[in-house]
């Protein structure tokens, strides 16, 4: 007798038991060309972008007109609006609409995979509609999926369900352009979700282990894991050579392991606790149970105790900003509780991409689990925010982006940024050469720095700005056009050195022939030079020539 696959036959969750099942809806996808790039042609930017942020008006609109034969649509489209209408958009079908869409037989593998459930329930008039979203994926390298997970706001009623497993958004393709792809034996996901960190990590894995709190989102992992093991390259007759699937609450279920990277976009956000709360009523996809920032402060404090010597994570978080303390005005800087997380054999990069008010927070993720559809309810929940910052002293709530490093010996990297602009994306790899960077200008002495060449980033420009008149410039700026896209202001000793960065002399030579030519009095202009220089090769402005 065999044993059925775990999270394979878990209740309210796709069934992935029965691969030839799953093997034939593939196929049947595929046939239609149900992609990512088909989907934009049949529906055009503007509502395909719109649809991506969950306004579905103007591609149900185009839809419509298509299916109706109002526009003209080309050989192949009008079976694929049918499929973009049930999988995306909540439409309805009978078994001969759906077989006419995606191929006879699909009806019966729909119900072997329970993907089915009735249209109106409690009415026996044969329409169904899809109980889960299944839409593409076009991952960063060129990888076309498809992902299952729960329906989103605009194709149920209500509020979303408490044990809700999230589709792709755009804080988990954050997370997925944040993380460095350079090769590993062990990675972890924690808190995988629908899987799709996983995705992307098997391009650059030996192994991935997945865990999740909540039994539906593994089983959906695993669904599609299945569905697209073409893609990924993994067999599925024996998945776990590549995968491990972990059910558990944050690092429980790995806490005797170590990995080389661990990434995570766990249930951060910030919630109202109450004493009679219960593990069932809270959104578990974004609701950790703990109070405050204190969930995103425990795993960056324990996630070093999981890493392999010289181990990365990457994760997203939000931190509380408080208010200043002894009655003074305003808030604190936004770092100053991140800064106190990180453990003392921890490496941290944080970035700060987003600050908002404590009213905006609650708006936010009150609409996220449409709470908004019951007034009474949002009026008081809202209300638990505001009480709850208010009597915790939270001015404001930041969000962003968190790198940290085993580091087993030197000197620690640290580095907080508040970057609200827009950056390079993916910016993955930039973020793996600034951590070259910063490792290759730690490990020189100053002697060892003066015999450096260097030359400026590709990326990088100058401007100068001066008063009309003016024999000088009054402010002189170095622009990054990648990566972070900082801007740094330049003395106009450092303007001169950067200017003969062409890697034909060193920084020693550069910084003699300034000393020369500005006369300076003793070592201390120098070595403040050397320091900006550090800076500068350490963010991106100069690169470091290798040698000949």
């Amino acid at each position: 007798m065999t044993s059925t696959p775990d999270f394979s036959r878990v209740p309210n969750a796709p069934y992935s038991d029965d691969f030839q099942a799953v093997e034939a809806l593939a196929e049947a996808l595929a046939a239609v060309d149900y992609s990512y790039d088909a989907i934009l042609d049949l529906l055009g930017q503007g509502p395909f972008d719109a649809m991506i942020r969950e306004q579905v008006v103007p591609a149900r609109h185009r839809i419509t007109e298509i299916l109706r034969g109002r526009v003209g649509a080309k050989p192949g489209q009008r079976r694929l609006a049918g499929v973009v209408e049930f999988l995306m958009l909540g439409g309805v079908a009978t078994e001969e609409s759906l077989e006419a869409t995606l191929g006879e037989g699909v009806f019966s593998i729909f119900h072997r995979l329970r993907l089915l459930e009735p249209a109106h329930p409690g009415s026996d008039d044969g329409t169904v509609r899809s109980a889960f979203d299944l839409r593409p994926h076009s991952a960063d390298d060129g990888t076309d999926l498809w992902v299952v997970s729960d329906l989103g706001a605009h194709q149920t009623a209500g509020a979303l369900p408490t044990d809700y497993v999230l589709g792709i958004g755009q804080a988990s393709l954050t997370l997925a352009q944040f993380t460095e792809r350079t090769p590993v034996r062990r990675a972890l996901d924690l808190g995988t979700g629908c899987g799709i960190q996983v995705f992307h990590l098997l391009a650059h894995s030996d192994h991935v282990t997945a865990t999740d709190i909540s039994p539906r989102a593994l089983a959906m992992t695993r669904f599609n894991l299945l569905l697209n093991s073409s893609a990924l390259g993994i067999n599925p007759a024996r998945l776990e050579e590549r995968v491990s699937l972990r059910q558990g609450n944050m690092l429980e279920p790995v806490a005797s392991e170590r990995f080389d990277l661990v990434v995570s976009n766990p249930p951060f956000v910030i919630t109202p606790r109450h004493p009679d709360e219960t593990s069932e009523s809270r959104y578990t996809y974004r609701d950790g149970g703990l109070p405050g920032d204190e969930l995103v402060a425990g795993l960056v404090r324990d996630i070093p105790g999981v890493l392999s010597p010289g181990g990365r994570a990457h994760m997203l978080g939000n931190w509380e900003i408080p208010v200043m303390k002894d009655g003074e005005d305003g808030q604190a800087p936004w770092d100053s509780r991140p800064r106190d997380w990180l453990a003392a054999n921890c490496d941290g990069w944080f970035i700060q991409r987003e600050e908002t008010t404590p009213e905006a927070y609650a708006e936010t993720w009150l609409r996220d689990a449409s709470q908004n559809r019951d007034p009474e309810a949002f009026d008081a929940a809202y209300l638990d925010y505001i009480r709850d910052f208010h009597g915790r002293g939270v001015a404001a709530v930041g969000f962003g982006m968190i790198w940290l490093r085993r580091r087993d010996e030197g000197q620690p990297f640290l580095r907080f940024e508040s970057i609200e602009h827009p950056i390079q994306q993916p910016i993955a790899p930039f973020m793996t050469a600034a951590i070259a960077a910063h490792d290759l200008v730690a490990g020189l002495d100053d002697d060892a720095l003066r015999a450096v060449h260097l030359t400026v980033a590709e990326d990088v420009t100058e401007e100068r700005h001066q008063r009309p008149g003016a024999e000088h410039p009054g402010v002189i700026l170095l622009r990054e056009g990648a990566g972070l896209r900082r801007t740094e202001l330049l003395s106009t000793e450092a303007a001169g050195f950067v200017s003969a960065c062409d890697g034909e002399l060193t920084v020693g030579q550069i910084l003699d022939a300034l000393d020369a030519l500005l006369d300076w009095d003793g070592d201390d202009d120098k070595a403040k030079l050397m320091d900006h220089v550090r800076s500068l090769i350490d963010l991106g402005f100069l690169v470091c020539e290798p040698e000949a």
